[in-house]
């Protein structure tokens, strides 16, 4: 596969267009989103490479590590306005972190020991939380507006469910 990939890379940049870009988010605009693959935020949300600024994880939920991303994307990348968009049918949804390392081997199991796989058993609160996370960040710059939203994966539509 890697072969593969990087045999279509070549490709890629044989008629690569984008030198010169800018790295600032052209819309001044950031989504944290989930890794999953049924998820294409640009195409989502109408957007084109050098709009916005694309955070993912597992569930497109807010750590330290997406906080500090998003601190430095407002400081020195333009960014204004961010949304955290979850999604329906998440792996991570209606579980909780008791029962994820149930689906991993031992060895998996005694390496992740104690970690926090920050599984959302209510996807609604989980929202919430992160959205209140983002807005409660005081290396924001003030002024950054922050919504909650809600990709459906089988319509393609997204919910604002959580309001500037």
């Amino acid at each position: 596969m890697f072969d593969e990939l990087l045999a279509a890379n070549a490709g890629y940049a044989s008629r690569f267009t984008h030198d010169g870009m800018e790295a600032r988010a052209v819309k001044a605009f950031c989504v944290l989103t989930c890794m999953d693959t049924r998820i294409d935020p640009l195409s989502i949300l109408g957007l084109s490479v050098g709009d916005a600024k694309i955070l993912r994880n597992a569930g497109g939920r807010v750590t330290p590590d997406v906080l500090r991303s998003m601190v430095l994307a407002a400081t020195f990348l333009g960014v204004k306005e961010i949304a955290v968009m979850h999604h329906t049918k998440c792996a991570l949804a209606g579980t909780d972190d008791a029962s994820v390392p149930d689906a991993m081997s031992q060895q998996q199991r005694d390496a992740t020991n104690g970690w926090s796989w920050l599984s959302m058993p209510d996807p609604d609160v989980a929202l919430v939380d992160d959205v209140e996370a983002v807005r409660s960040c005081r290396g924001l710059p003030p002024g950054t507006t922050v919504e909650g939203w809600r990709y459906d994966v089988e319509t393609g539509l997204v919910a604002r469910l959580i309001p500037a």
